[in-house]
């Protein structure tokens, strides 16, 4: 829709001085506990992940069957995995997911300003099989979740899901080469193959502050942002929170979530005390809404062109010639004021790889600081001002975007709470919440402290057990160490595949790899259903040459992981170094694309090299 080119950034910067300042915030803020610091929900704290606000489920009588396909999760993930298994001709398909309908994050996440915060028409897959176009760059949330529904429908998913259903055991049977499937309903489903598509952040987390129950036994309340209890603030997705006008809230957290719910708490609570412990970069958001003559102008293809567009501009990638950028936001910036740098040597063919890098630090402290003066320029309070500039790189947390998120902090009854030098807040009370030393008195405290990402992996699958042969447990095969053939299926756990960050590709875009992931595991499902094969695996032999391609060519990130604030990114600051626990698991670091063409190859050879089918 729009081209643009380098942005323009301040110079009279000193590095030396902002490396310093970064370490010295970096310092204050971590914590040795790292991910160790969030508790699990279970027991009294269950109800925060396995409580559905939304959808009263429906008593049922057990399953008991056989079928082909289990595909659990039914967010993007598996609707992509049910999608591309009906286009191979794979039918008996069954989606398991413990909401009570498709969306995945988009079905739980319902809070007022809920929206798409990187480029729509990138994000949301299927736009042009579907023939759906979202309305503005950054689609609502409403409007992703009926995409959500449309794809279900579409490829005739509600046919074989089961909703508001929580798999607890997955045990992989020799004997009737299955794996048996025990679920919160009592099902005893018998699978042939499973896919694990629960998503990559599906989890909520709490932070492990003392009193969380004494204030909601005293009458406090009390709820995750991704569980949002619109029977007790009032209003939609779109705000209108009426029944806060005379409550008192406390807002814990301020990622991507909290810069959108921020400006519809303080417009309509009495007070809102937001409680940072890390403040967000806050770009302007822009989101324009579709031009009809664009979207008519569109020739077929125009969708796969855009993603391999928005991803060589990305953070990933960054350096760009003879390649307009499409995407042109705050995501892109970075990729295109380093091209024009670039771009603007005196010999740009002559430009080393150690220039290159040294010019793309430079133009992230350029653009870290344009954010810093941002929010100098819009909120009037020094002190808050100060407390909400970010002091880190670029992409050490999640990039935000806003128009009203900085603005709000002008609002007389909005209160910004520094945690930063107690790394966080300090204990919930019978009465409110205490941070710095200072009790602040509310009635209602709402988490936006986002999911399990950087966690044991038992706690991010959200299953009791996973036991494929000899009855060795998945969490404890991969404790220490993926292991697995092109990151989607291992040995010793037959006819079972996974979706998400863990030993493949990685694109800007996620819902770009979940489709790559989905075609591949389709192809595979396929390919041994039609060669009559009742197990497929892949050979020792061949997980453990995939699992060394992935470390020999592994970019050592670690000395700008560990340069970061402490976050999900750098698995709370302590980088990389629990391999499953790593933001980004193991990736295949020459590339998204390089990825998919080498598993294209793979599946054009025909020959299946290096799975074992029997």
């Amino acid at each position: 829709m729009n081209e643009c080119g380098p942005t323009d950034t301040p110079d009279d910067i000193d590095i030396p001085a902002l490396r310093e300042r970064y370490a010295a915030e970096r310092a204050k803020r971590l914590r040795p506990e790292g991910a160790d610091q969030y508790l699990e929900l279970e027991g009294d704290f269950a109800e925060f992940a396995e409580v559905d606000p939304y959808t009263t489920a429906t008593p049922r009588d057990p399953i008991v069957e056989d079928t082909d396909v289990v595909i659990l999760g039914g967010g993007f993930a598996g609707l992509l995995a049910g999608a591309y298994l009906k286009k191979a001709g794979v039918t008996g398909i069954r989606v398991i997911e413990m909401a009570g309908d498709f969306g995945g994050v988009w079905y739980w996440n319902r809070f007022p300003g809920i929206q798409c915060d990187n480029d729509a028409y990138c994000y949301i897959p299927l736009l042009e099989e579907l023939g759906f176009m979202p309305s503005k760059k950054f689609a609502d949330g409403a409007e992703i979740f009926g995409h959500c529904r449309n794809i279900g429908k579409h490829f005739g998913l509600y046919d074989g899901a089961l909703f508001s259903t929580q798999v607890r055991e997955l045990r992989w049977d020799d004997g009737t080469q299955r794996w048996q499937i025990s679920t919160d309903r009592g099902d005893d489903i018998r699978a042939r193959f499973v896919v694990m598509a629960q998503g990559s952040y599906n989890r909520p987390k709490l932070p492990g502050i003392p009193g969380i129950k004494d204030f909601r036994d005293a009458g406090g309340h009390v709820f995750h942002s991704a569980r949002w209890d619109y029977d007790y603030t009032g209003g939609d997705a779109d705000g209108g929170l009426h029944k806060l006008a005379d409550k008192r809230v406390a807002l814990v957290g301020t990622g991507a979530t909290g810069i959108q719910l921020v400006p519809h708490l303080g417009r309509d609570a009495e007070h809102l005390f937001v409680f940072q412990r890390t403040p967000s970069s806050v770009d302007q958001r822009v989101n324009t809404p579709t031009d009809p003559d664009w979207a008519a102008s569109l020739q077929p293809g125009w969708q796969e062109e855009r993603k391999r567009n928005f991803h060589n501009w990305s953070p990933f990638v960054g350096v760009v010639f003879g390649e307009p950028d499409l995407v042109c936001d705050f995501w892109t910036e970075l990729g295109r004021n380093l091209t024009a740098r670039i771009a603007g040597s005196p010999d740009p063919t002559a430009v080393t790889i150690e220039q290159i890098m040294a010019f793309r630090e430079e133009e992230d402290y350029k653009i870290m600081e344009r954010l810093r003066r941002r929010v100098a320029e819009i909120v009037r309070d020094p002190e808050t001002a100060e407390a909400l500039k970010p002091y880190y790189r670029f992409m050490c947390k999640r990039p935000c975007s806003s128009e009203q998120y900085l603005d709000t902090f002008n609002r007389p009854n909005v209160t910004l709470v520094d945690v930063s030098e107690s790394k966080g807040v300090e204990r919930l009370t019978e009465k409110g919440i205490v941070a710095n030393g200072v009790e602040y008195e509310v009635d209602c405290v709402i988490f936006a402290s986002g999911f399990e990402i950087s966690t044991e992996i038992h706690r991010r699958y959200a299953i009791d057990s996973i036991v494929g042969r000899d009855g060795v447990s998945l969490f404890d095969y991969w404790r220490d160490d993926y292991k697995t053939l092109h990151g989607m299926t291992s040995r010793g756990f037959p006819n079972q595949f996974f979706m998400g960050f863990i030993q493949g590709g990685v694109s800007a875009n996620t819902t770009a790899m979940f489709e790559q992931q989905a075609e591949h595991i389709a192809y595979i499902i396929a390919e041994a259903q039609n060669r009559g094969a009742a197990v497929v695996e892949p050979a020792q032999e061949a997980q453990d040459n995939w699992v060394h391609t992935v470390r020999e060519l592994a970019i050592d990130n670690s000395a700008f992981e560990m340069s970061c604030t402490p976050g999900y990114y750098n698995n709370e600051g302590r980088g990389g170094a629990v391999r499953n626990g790593a933001f980004l698991g193991d990736f295949y670091s020459p590339g998204f694309y390089a990825f998919d063409e080498l598993i294209a190859a793979w599946r054009d050879s025909g020959d299946l090299e290096g799975l074992e089918l029997s």
